[in-house]
């Protein structure tokens, strides 16, 4: 393999990695984690091989979303710490060479937020315009069809003022106002505060919803739904998201983050392939440089899927643009609950050698799969208001394990969620004495992707290949390897496409050490094509 770095924005060779931080490490024994367990942690996060923390949010919060409903958009959660935590920690991230972006959320604040305190407090008060207040229909009901993401009307009757609110989400969450230009200033001097401490990025959250249709219309009914599917999708939201308009605020926080030097900025934004492409801008002004794709985690586990959506996803990205995957959020399911432990560990070698910027979520590394959540401990409002629909994230959610001490080394108090049933034996310390585990495949595979060139940024060309079997080149100047994944149960017979170059094994799931031309079911390598 090649050498060196090449020039390029840190964002588009590294890989970033994602720390919950309620359930990544608790250092004050309340079984609730906190940014001196993460402080005390980053060594493993460093030995990984990644570039950069991305936090879920740490600013005050009533946390009815578990911090999704911020009251303090420029404060740190006293649960987590203080700011002086917060720079501890960031001190300690860029003393280790990493990157640390934060979660930006500005849809929506806190209802216990003041701004929301002072809109509610009367119609006639400078804030009202912040949010979306607006009278009852004319029966008396919410001001039109909309429908929260959690379930139920989108709308909250307040009866000291006799309006309602809107809030996309938990009622909790009122949604604000961006077009209003004050609500504007504020958000973005929110970025400015958190830019001049030092933070390298944003992930910016549910980026397509902060913008509504003039008016307010109603949405209209989506015929493809059907009993069992999530309420929210009765309804097409066709006025409640993705607005035109919302492209502008993505240009100016670009204009911004690029004022600051490298800063990354992540969208999540759920959104079918042609619209999703949009949300990277004119190369000109540009948005965000990585909307979220969530492709990997949004389709079934086969071959002829996985094929087609990454040959369509990397053709669509525009010139100017750069991809982007990932497998595991704190809002999806656990890869290894999905797809089982073996395929896990071919899914990792898909994740870091796709061409684009991989995001990992923290736990995937130790191969954590399902975790069943008695119903007394369920903590996820989604999960509460729509029970029996699979909808719940606490299965997502649940700590970090690092060695077989109580409560997996997590906390010394229980932990605020079930840990995984195999934590005993399934934790970091160890995988650590284990080179033939899940830990270190992702060391080794992170390791081959900062050695490569032809991996971080080279380009990528699909191959034919047997039943259950994908096969794709990733090739820098000279440099060309060949990544070849059976996501099938069945041994298979693969080719190389040169015959006149042969090839030998950098990196593979197992312990195969050389290229005999077979696969084994579920494996992955990777090959180096020799001169």
């Amino acid at each position: 393999m090649s050498e060196g770095t090449i020039a390029a924005p840190w964002w588009k060779r590294g890989v970033i990695y994602q720390v919950y931080p309620r359930s990544f490490a608790d250092s004050d024994g309340d079984g609730i984690g906190d940014l001196a367990g993460v402080e005390a942690h980053l060594d493993h996060i460093a030995s990984l091989g990644v570039d950069a923390i991305w936090l879920s949010p740490i600013f005050p919060s009533p946390m009815a979303d578990f911090g999704y409903d911020v009251a303090d958009y420029t404060g740190v959660e006293p649960m987590f710490g203080d700011l002086a935590a917060f720079d501890r920690l960031l001190a300690a991230v860029h003393a280790r060479g990493l990157k640390l972006l934060l979660d930006f959320v500005p849809n929506h604040s806190s209802t216990r937020h003041p701004w929301f305190v002072e809109s509610r407090s009367s119609r006639d008060n400078p804030k009202r315009d912040w949010y979306f207040w607006r009278d009852p229909a004319p029966d008396g009901g919410p001001p039109n069809n909309w429908i929260s993401d959690m379930g139920g009307p989108a709308w909250e009757f307040d009866s000291a003022t006799g309006q309602y609110y809107l809030h996309t989400f938990l009622k909790e969450q009122a949604d604000l106002n961006w077009r209003n230009s004050e609500v504007a200033a504020a958000m973005t001097d929110v970025l400015r505060f958190w830019l001049d401490r030092g933070v390298d990025g944003f992930r910016i959250d549910v980026l397509w919803h902060i913008v509504k249709a003039q008016g307010l219309p109603d949405n209209p009914p989506n015929p493809d739904w059907r009993e069992g599917m999530a309420e929210k999708l009765r309804l097409i939201q066709l006025n409640s998201t993705d607005q035109p308009e919302a492209y502008d605020f993505a240009r100016q926080f670009r204009e911004l983050a690029d004022s600051y030097g490298e800063t990354l900025l992540v969208g999540e934004i759920f959104l079918p392939l042609d619209r999703l492409m949009r949300w990277y801008g004119p190369a000109d002004q540009p948005y965000v440089q990585l909307p979220f794709n969530f492709e990997l985690i949004e389709n079934p586990w086969d071959r002829d899927t996985l094929a087609a959506l990454i040959a369509s996803y990397d053709a669509a990205i525009p010139e100017h643009g750069w991809p982007n995957w990932v497998i595991g959020s704190h809002d999806a399911p656990r890869i290894a609950a999905r797809i089982g432990e073996r395929q896990a560990r071919v899914a990792a070698m898909l994740l870091l050698t796709l061409r684009g910027t991989p995001t990992l979520y923290q736990g995937d590394e130790i191969g954590i799969g399902k975790v069943d959540i008695p119903p007394d401990r369920v903590r996820d409002p989604q999960d509460l208001r729509q029970r029996g629909m699979g909808l719940g994230r606490d299965r997502s959610r649940t700590p970090m394990a690092w060695d077989a001490t109580p409560n997996a080394g997590f906390s010394t108090a229980e932990p605020w969620l079930p840990l995984h049933p195999d934590w005993r034996t399934r934790n970091v310390a160890a995988q650590e004495a284990d080179p033939a585990s899940m830990l270190w495949l992702y060391r080794r595979l992170l390791a081959a992707r900062r050695a490569s060139p032809a991996l971080s940024l080279g380009s990528m060309a699909l191959h034919a290949a047997p039943t259950d079997v994908l096969i794709y080149e990733r090739r820098h100047g000279d440099e060309r390897l060949l990544v070849v994944l059976n996501l099938g149960s069945t041994p298979r017979d693969v080719a190389l496409p040169d015959a006149t170059r042969p090839g030998r094994i950098i990196v593979a799931t197992g312990t195969r050490a050389t290229f005999d031309g077979t696969i084994d079911a579920d494996e992955a390598y990777v090959v180096e094509l020799l001169a």
